[in-house]
């Protein structure tokens, strides 16, 4: 039977009541429970959760509302007392903790030391609205916010141009400014590379194998992944490229990106074209058709990683990939399906890119997944369709449990791959909730006498908390063989089932160097020089990340004004702005 508690006026971050909604549903005699604010988008994912109840109705968007499924009446009133000490805990009990934390702009701003940037992290909805706020105040805008509609990217990063200011995002999962971690991020060292990338996933696997090589970043921007479609036109990228370059101890340049429009890669290469810095450039999604002198174009992202160490070495580019060799399989003749499921966006394109370039099986266009083929799917479990009123996979491994599950009891599967991106914002130990599994399935399969090979490859660092080498041993003693990269993950993959994936040789052509204005505003040199200070408005977690690394933050508890009335909070918003600039 469906109960219905609602909690008036009391806000909390999705990813919070996501986390809350999976410890009530393990409490003994509850058969499921979701908690979520009554947003009315929320309110259509309780319904199609059979979880819709007359009460959820009444819920404002200001409201916490949980439903509970259980047979036993009582467990009600335990939910509802679990949920009063969660948010109690979670509100902090530090009273002078509490002053530093601000619940309006004014409050945030007066609190804050000369800050000069805000990282969002509330609703798609209200996303844009406070960083137009933010930008008013002068600063720049990490906004890891998504759903956030593409005109609204558009007239922001117009607006963050025209002003000296920078939009990282929407949907912008990674960042490290000056050595600060914002949001999805791991701890690397500070080095000579300078990173630009409209991909958080992607962002992150080149920038820890760069440390793991022994060099270090300067700064990590990210763009958010729309950035270079062709209404947003790279303003984000385009201007960082130009930071990058005008900072002294920028050696290399790397920009990443998934497939742009084919204009706005154009302008960008143009835009290279100008500078004199060595580039190493990976347009994913498509082979390189060429070299040249100042650019070198990647293939992969170990590729992109490795060349960028070589360039900042002062070497010549060699990249040599690899795969794991002596695996021992007899594989049954139906088993010739490689299974893949990702919690990283761009690995999973990577993934899917290498497989269809190299195994030539027609494309099935089906919607959920990154690549289907009659024998092979890569998906990305990180996809809005697989996080609808759920945590993201770097926090929650019910989805991808669920999927080992099912591939490995598919007669057709030979091999598996999966990821664990570790570092600020993922869980604390991913590798102990995916181990059990791996050791079940491939268990299960050595009793069948049958082979199956599971790969695993660990983003990270040796300084993350979750630390490197724990998590892929843990991993490598529950059965998975464990690979350094994504890359060479994928090649192992497709070599196992008898194919092998073919590195460009690609020639070298000349270009006219650009002619591209590279002047850059104080405001965007002052951000990439110095630590950032920083106004968080959402997730407590990114303030910790930030505090942790030496760097000023305050906490801005936002909630919704207006009672969560995106119309009104429109009017109110155009009415401040009128009034600030006409003071």
């Amino acid at each position: 039977m469906l109960y219905t508690i609602i909690k008036e006026n009391t806000y909390q971050d999705s990813i919070v009541l996501m986390l809350l909604s999976q410890k009530l549903s393990a409490m003994d005699g509850v058969n499921k429970a979701s908690v979520m604010m009554g947003t009315p988008a929320n309110k259509d994912i309780f319904k199609g959760a059979d979880l819709g109840t007359p009460e959820l109705e009444t819920a404002s968007a200001n409201d916490i509302v949980i439903v509970v499924d259980t047979d036993d009446e009582s467990k009600v009133d335990e939910v509802n007392d679990a949920v009063d000490t969660e948010l109690a805990g979670g509100s902090g009990s530090d009273d002078s903790a509490k002053s530093q934390e601000a619940h309006n702009w004014n409050r945030a701003l007066e609190l804050a030391n000369n800050p000069n940037m805000a990282l969002i992290s509330i609703p798609g909805t209200y996303a844009a609205m406070e960083a137009e706020n933010a930008l008013h105040n002068g600063l720049h805008v990490f906004m890891f916010s998504d759903n956030v509609p593409k005109e609204d990217e558009v007239r922001l990063k117009q607006l963050a141009h025209d002003k000296g200011l920078l939009v990282m995002g929407p949907d912008c999962g990674t960042g490290i400014i000056h050595s600060v971690p914002l949001a999805f991020t791991n701890t690397v060292a500070e080095g000579d590379i300078g990173v630009v990338g409209a991909s958080g996933t992607g962002i992150q696997e080149v920038t820890t194998i760069i440390d793991r090589l022994g060099k270090g970043v300067t700064n990590a921007i990210g763009t958010g992944g729309r950035d270079l479609s062709t209404e947003v036109g790279a303003i984000t990228m385009l201007d960082s490229i130009k930071a990058l370059n005008q900072d002294p101890k920028v050696k290399v340049i790397t920009v990443i990106s998934k497939p742009p429009a084919k204009e706005v890669q154009e302008k960008v290469e143009n835009l290279l074209r100008s500078i004199d810095k060595p580039v190493v450039a990976l347009f994913l999604g498509a082979k390189p058709e060429y070299q040249e002198a100042g650019i070198y174009h990647a293939y992969t992202l170990e590729e992109t990683a490795v060349a960028s160490v070589q360039l900042s070495n002062g070497e010549e580019v060699k990249f040599t990939p690899s795969s794991i060799e002596g695996i021992e399989v007899d594989f049954e003749p139906e088993q010739k399906g490689i299974k893949a499921y990702y919690s990283g966006g761009t690995l999973a394109s990577e993934a899917a890119m290498m497989i269809k370039h190299t195994m030539n099986e027609e494309e099935i266009k089906d919607e959920g997944f990154t690549y289907k083929s009659e024998s092979h799917e890569v998906i990305d479990l990180g996809d809005d369709m697989y996080t609808q009123g759920k945590p993201h996979p770097m926090i929650d491994p019910e989805k991808r449990i669920e999927k080992l599950e099912t591939s490995a009891d598919s007669e057709d599967t030979a091999v598996i791959m999966l990821d664990n991106v570790i570092g600020y914002g993922s869980h604390a130990d991913m590798a102990s909730e995916l181990a059990p599994t791996i050791k079940r399935i491939t268990d299960k399969a050595a009793s069948e006498e049958r082979s199956l090979v599971v790969l695993a490859t660990v983003v990270g660092t040796d300084k993350d908390a979750q630390g490197y080498d724990k998590q892929r041993q843990i991993l490598k003693d529950a059965g998975a063989v464990i690979c350094d990269t994504n890359d060479q993950m994928v090649r192992t993959a497709i070599e196992l089932i008898g194919g092998k994936v073919a590195q460009p040789e690609l020639e070298v052509k000349s270009f006219d160097k650009g002619t591209e204005d590279l002047s850059v505003d104080d405001k965007m040199m002052s951000l990439i020089s110095n630590n950032p200070s920083v106004i968080n408005i959402g997730l407590k977690s990114f303030t910790e990340a930030v505090e942790n690394s030496g760097a000023e933050v305050v906490q801005f508890n936002w909630r919704p004004v207006a009672g969560g009335d995106e119309k009104l909070m429109k009017v109110l918003q155009f009415l401040n702005n009128y009034e600030g600039e006409n003071v």
